[in-house]
This record gives C-alpha cells, sequence and structure tokens, in this order.
C-alpha cells in the first residue's frame, strides 16, 4: 500500500511502470540500459479515491491524462532506475495530495470607501488633463 494521506491509500496493484530508454544524460549507458519509468494509474476507476478527490485529480491533472484516464508520468531526470521510478511515485504522490486538499472558497469582497474615492479623483485628474490639450473652438466677436 502507498500512503498518501491520512485518509487515501493506494493499492501498488493499481500503478503500473514500465521501463524504457532514456534521452537524458549517461553518455553511452543510455543506449544500453533502460532507466526512464512510465507511470500509469487509472484515475478515473481507481476504487482507492474518494469520488471528490477524483474529480479534482482528473481537472487538475488534464496535462497527463490520456483520453481513457489513465495517469500518464514519465521520469527520466536522473540516470538510476531506482532514482527516476522513485521521483515518479513522488509526483504521482504530489499530484493526489494537491486534488485531495479542498479549495478555499471565494468570499464576495465590496470595494472600500476610501479606494472609491481614490478612484473617482484619479479619473476627475485624467479628465482635466484631457481637457487642457483640446483645442479651444475660436469666438468670432
Amino acid at each position: 500500500m502507498l500512503q498518501i494521506t491520512a485518509e487515501i491509500a493506494i493499492n501498488e496493484n493499481e500503478i503500473h511502470e514500465e521501463f524504457v530508454r532514456s534521452a537524458g544524460p549517461g553518455g553511452q549507458n543510455v543506449n544500453k540500459v533502460s532507466t526512464a519509468v512510465q507511470l500509469r494509474f487509472d484515475a478515473a476507476n481507481s476504487p482507492s479515491l474518494p469520488e471528490v478527490v477524483r474529480i479534482r485529480l482528473l481537472e487538475q491533472a488534464r496535462g497527463y491524462l490520456t483520453k481513457e484516464g489513465v495517469l500518464l508520468i514519465d521520469a527520466q531526470r536522473f540516470r538510476t532506475q531506482a532514482a527516476n521510478r522513485q521521483d515518479a511515485l513522488n509526483r504521482l504522490m504530489e499530484l493526489i495530495r494537491k486534488a485531495a486538499q479542498q479549495p478555499k472558497t471565494r468570499r464576495k469582497t465590496r470595494p472600500t470607501l476610501a479606494s472609491k474615492i481614490k478612484r473617482l479623483e484619479t479619473k476627475k485628474k485624467r479628465s482635466e488633463t484631457k481637457n487642457l490639450r483640446r483645442e479651444k473652438p475660436v469666438d468670432d466677436e
């Protein structure tokens, strides 16, 4: 079991890892050893995720999702397979933790009296500046 938060734990059978060749640093080792990790997690059908967390995760991680709702994480930052595997798991856990946090509800606020007065004063000053630039009509008297 992979413990994400106090309430959320994911069974390791739900996470599928595939090791592929990396495009990162490593010299000739890159051509021989599969160190990059492709982690797949079926977020849309996971029984481990509460419904509200699943909905938020699918919304927040749109860039990582396939059409079927499978979360795909590529990790090739490090030269070793173990480090890349841990990096991919950490990124998955971080995405789920973010989705588990309930966003703060926005409360409507009104502008203060001081900000209203300041806005009107600025408008009046700008209007006067523009009026001074205008060409005065010539009186034929």
